[in-house]
């Protein structure tokens, strides 16, 4: 059974950094992809990033330029460096995969950032 922890989130001001960390259990890490998540309230769960098994990368335009995915497969942890940080980066934001052919999901980090 596919595991997905998330952590790293927290309160931080505008214009600041976060660094979110999504680390794997249960699978084969190095030949998967993974995608980062968010949900805003009210709002409908949008992706952020995204990371292939060949380290080749996705970014929303909302966040292009600012955050910024990585994985260290022998850690089998996939990051998120959130800097520049914006008011309507707030979310619930999720580390999500999907390995044959069903959806894994971690329990989400509240990031919250104040103006």
């Amino acid at each position: 059974q596919v595991q997905l922890v998330e952590s790293g989130g927290g309160l931080v001001q505008a214009g600041g950094s976060l660094r979110l960390s999504c680390v794997a259990s249960g699978t084969t890490f190095s030949v998967n992809a993974y995608t980062w998540y968010r949900q805003a309230p009210g709002k409908q769960r949008e992706q952020v990033a995204y990371i292939g098994a060949g380290g080749g990368t996705l970014y929303a335009d909302s966040v292009k330029g600012r955050f910024t995915i990585s994985r260290n497969n022998a850690k089998n942890t996939v990051f998120l460096q959130m800097n520049s940080l914006l008011p309507e980066d707030t979310a619930v934001y999720y580390c999500y995969t999907n390995q044959g052919w069903r959806d894994y999901w971690g329990q989400g980090t509240q990031v919250t950032v104040s103006s």
